[in-house]
């Protein structure tokens, strides 16, 4: 049986046109697209927040945990009297970019829907972990699905009698990816090259 729909809403981090030209304009290209099609009734935004950050160098042991890189070859330090310095860690400054605001508007605007009883159940495509805490207080009233968008662990598992129950999961395959493409076209907007 296909349920009909009450509201859409894609919340996404504003990509910035100063700092990746080709990404604001297909992320642009995306969401009017969206809105375009009728697929979406609102969009949130939230921001990229860019800040420089240090931090230690390290690399991977054969399990992938971090190991600090001291100094060896190829990076060698010789001290005032040009001998090698034997210990030390190397910090390395490094632009550090995230995603702010977009889970707590997916948030809000989720509770907001459930509380004021606008919605008989929920479904959300995200794998934070940010929203487990909404997420389980919405599982309370409502039914909730949860999509990944990956295939790694769910940050957000549960059971599906929990709550007022009928809860499930799902995680997007690529084969579910590639036969859902943005078309050629939509309204005025193209799809961008690549895609």
């Amino acid at each position: 049986m296909d349920a009909e729909l009450d509201r859409v809403v894609y919340c996404t981090a504003r990509i910035s046109a100063k700092t990746n030209p080709s990404g604001h304009k297909d992320q642009d290209t995306y969401l009017r697209a969206l809105i375009a099609s009728g697929a979406v009734d609102d969009v949130e935004y939230g921001t990229y927040v860019s800040r420089v950050k240090m931090a230690p160098v390290a690399t991977k042991d054969r399990k992938g945990r971090p190991v600090l890189v001291g100094p060896q070859w190829p990076l060698v330090v010789q001290d005032g009297l040009r001998q090698p310095v034997q210990s030390g860690t190397f910090l390395v400054s490094y632009l550090h970019t995230e995603e702010k605001g977009s889970d707590v508007n997916v948030a809000t605007r989720m509770l907001i829907d459930v509380l004021r009883a606008e919605v008989d159940a929920v479904v959300m495509v995200s794998n934070d972990s940010d929203l487990k805490l909404p997420v389980t207080e919405a599982k309370a009233l409502v039914p909730v699905g949860l999509i990944n968008p990956g295939k790694g662990y769910p940050a957000m598992p549960g059971v599906p009698d929990e709550g007022v129950g009928h809860h499930w999961w799902h995680s997007l395959a690529q084969e579910e990816y590639r036969a859902h493409q943005l078309p050629a076209s939509v309204g005025s907007s193209l799809r961008p090259e690549g895609w």
